[in-house]
């Protein structure tokens, strides 16, 4: 058994279990040698298994059954070669507070530690798929993570867990901001 495979299915796994995605969303991808497997299509975190991800070469275009991500994914390999696991998800409260198109600014310390500012993404639904490989990649060549507005949280990592770790710390960082503006807290909108 391919350890890298099974580790993608298990983190993909977790994303839906602890509601990062619901049961068909998000995706994910591990470099692993000389490709990155991706998780195919409409693939569901309940069921998916290592036999399902589906084999991208980093110079080729992603075979028919891939993610409508795997172009992205394979350009955040090709811009950031620390890159060895990107992770996709649609946590609520990220996509929430991205539809104000600004730069999410976590109010929370661990947050604002690990990411003083996580870049929002404006890509219009319709020029998704050609823009969002070049522009999610060219952000993340800078930043752990980045949202695309109204979409989701795409993070890199070394490995897996990082990768894991930074879409989970961000949706809390979001559910702590979303909360802190529901509460009419001062400084909620990171302002000091």
């Amino acid at each position: 058994m391919n350890h890298e495979k099974q580790a993608l299915v298990d983190y993909y796994r977790l994303l839906r279990q602890h509601g990062y995605n619901d049961s068909h969303s998000g995706n994910g991808s591990v470099w692993d040698g000389d490709v990155a497997w991706v998780t195919p299509t409409g693939a569901s975190g309940d069921t998916l298994t290592p036999d399902a991800l589906v084999a991208c070469p980093l110079g080729g275009t992603p075979p028919d059954g891939t993610s409508l991500d795997a172009a992205l994914h394979l350009a955040v390999y090709r811009t950031n070669p620390a890159a060895r696991a990107v992770l996709h998800s649609h946590g609520p409260h990220a996509i929430a507070l991205s539809l104000a198109g600004e730069d999410f600014v976590p109010v929370d310390f661990e947050g604002a530690t690990l990411f003083p500012r996580v870049p929002v993404l404006d890509i219009a639904y319709a020029d998704y798929v050609a823009k969002s490989p070049v522009r999610v990649a060219a952000a993340l060549a800078h930043h752990p993570v980045a949202i695309v507005r109204g979409h989701g949280v795409y993070a890199w990592g070394e490995t897996l867990d990082r990768a894991y770790r930074w879409n989970c710390q961000v949706e809390a960082s979001a559910r702590i901001a979303w909360l802190a503006r529901v509460g009419g807290t001062p400084g909620s909108d990171g302002s000091q």
